[in-house]
């Protein structure tokens, strides 16, 4: 079957990988759509540490082909929407509802894929940039077949991270400010779900003036270049700030744009030992930074919750796909998003 091999060197596609039945308590998912994460790039390009030959990939739906002992929720010819936590669901953090920080989720990659006799690890449990995978039965949220799975696809990751970091993390409340510092998949996500929370000024900055107009459109109601612009229209400074590009000067901006009280939410990923610098005294003006894990999500809720929105049109996922490509063509995909030329590309199979 088909796939996208990182070998440490470079990102191939190839024809002949191999994936295993699904055992006891996991799911064999037949991938149709995956959205292109920045996270699949920073991979490539080193800035997240990860072992290899990996299957790369993480946000994707596709169709339940078979599934292992144990699993009841979904069945075979079930949609679902691919979520990236392979949470034990029985520790403290999972108890508590908080499975972003089950530690048996975390830096325990599998290798259900094989090529040439080779066992390759999955990617962050998921590796969607393949024909099929195998997932734990709680990756596995069903869906409604009514979703066309191109935008399904970006649920489990985009919508999941920007939106949950609003809703769960934030708690943005109806009428606070809030200022998103990069429109990107994530940032678009953060803006919406800003709107869906009754934000009253949604402030973008992004350096690219031609995303000014799906900025707007996903809930934006004022678009500067620059984050110095941004006093201008906030002079008090905001209730929120989400850094959604991942630059150490950027997590300094963001938390010198913050009201008393606010908080800063830190979602792009820098370089894994990249050192970020403010001015500690600011923080007794009850400032906060904080950090956010996946949207601070739970996945089986959640996923159907945003399906529930998209449904009654007040989440958009469709407008989030910019272009389709065949994975064939991933070179391309990787090139438009490097480029800034889509929102977030999408690879079919």
């Amino acid at each position: 079957m088909r796939g996208v091999v990182f070998d440490g060197q470079q990102a191939v596609v190839v024809d002949d990988l191999e994936i295993r039945d699904p055992g006891p308590g996991e799911v064999l998912v037949g991938v149709a759509a995956a959205g292109l994460c920045h996270s699949d790039l920073s991979v490539i390009d080193g800035t997240i540490p990860f072992p290899r030959p990996v299957v790369l990939g993480h946000e994707g739906a596709g169709v339940v082909e078979a599934v292992g002992a144990g699993v009841s929720h979904v069945v075979p010819g079930d949609h679902v929407s691919l979520s990236t936590l392979a949470n034990c669901g029985a520790c403290a953090e999972c108890d508590r509802g908080r499975p972003t920080m089950c530690r048996k989720a975390i830096g325990m990659p599998q290798k259900p894929f094989e090529r040439g006799g080779k066992k390759l690890f999955q990617f962050a449990s998921n590796s969607a940039f393949a024909e099929r995978t195998v997932v734990k039965a709680v990756q596995a949220v069903k869906i409604p077949k009514e979703i066309p799975l191109t935008s399904a696809a970006l649920i489990g990751c985009g919508v999941l991270t920007g939106v949950g970091a609003v809703l769960n993390r934030a708690r943005v409340d109806r009428g606070d400010t809030v200022v998103v510092i990069g429109t990107g998949g994530v940032g678009l996500n953060v803006l919406q779900g800003a709107r869906v929370a009754g934000a009253l000024r949604i402030v973008a900055v992004d350096t690219n003036p031609d995303k000014e107009e799906v900025a707007r459109q996903f809930g934006a109601t004022d678009f500067v270049a620059d984050v110095g612009a941004v006093r201008e229209l906030l002079p008090d400074g905001a209730d929120h700030v989400f850094e959604c590009v991942g630059r150490v000067e950027l997590i300094r901006a963001a938390i010198d744009l913050l009201d008393r009280h606010g908080q800063a939410v830190i979602l792009g990923m820098p370089a894994a030992k990249a050192e970020a610098s403010f001015v500690p005294a600011e923080l007794f003006l009850d400032k906060s930074i904080l950090g956010c894990r996946y949207g601070s999500s739970r996945p089986q809720r959640d996923i159907k919750l945003y399906a529930d929105l998209y449904a009654e049109g007040r989440l958009l996922l469709d407008e989030l796909v910019t272009r389709t490509y065949p994975v064939e063509d991933f070179g391309k995909a990787v090139e438009d998003a490097e480029a800034g030329r889509v929102a977030r590309g999408v690879l079919t199979f």
